[in-house]
């Protein structure tokens, strides 16, 4: 699968997980609307984490001639997506809305702002610059 591929489906992923995590953080937590909805954004979240690790880094140093800085986002998304559905599972709400909010601020705010640096994909797709 090409870069490019990866990348379309990374913004599969990414952008109702995007959209899913802000109507979580806002909405009432504990319903069964929340916990649907949740699994829902935890495995779109998952699949994330797991494509951007097939995508190589396009800027800046590479560790094993693929891996780059942005890839540590992609292992934070790993280990806070279980780490924060067994939280919940478990009955530790204090632990699940701290991963939670961690894996939507280090995940996604940041990880996602780091995507429009140039020479990356999204800086030429929507700012239409090189």
């Amino acid at each position: 699968m090409t870069y490019q591929q990866l990348a379309y489906i990374h913004l599969a992923t990414i952008v109702p997980a995007f959209l899913l995590g802000s109507v979580l953080l806002a909405s009432r937590k504990g319903t069964s609307d929340h916990r649907v909805l949740g699994r829902i954004y935890l495995m779109l979240m998952l699949i994330t984490g797991l494509i951007t690790l097939l995508m190589p880094s396009q800027v800046g140093p590479q560790v094993l001639g693929h891996f780059g800085f942005i890839h540590a986002f992609s292992l934070l998304t790993l280990y806070s997506v279980p780490a924060a559905y067994f939280a919940a599972r478990h009955g530790n709400i204090k632990a699940h809305r701290g991963y939670m909010i961690g894996l939507y601020i280090g995940g996604i705010l940041i990880a996602g702002a780091f995507s429009f640096a140039p020479g990356r994909m999204l800086h030429h797709l929507l700012l239409g610059v090189s």
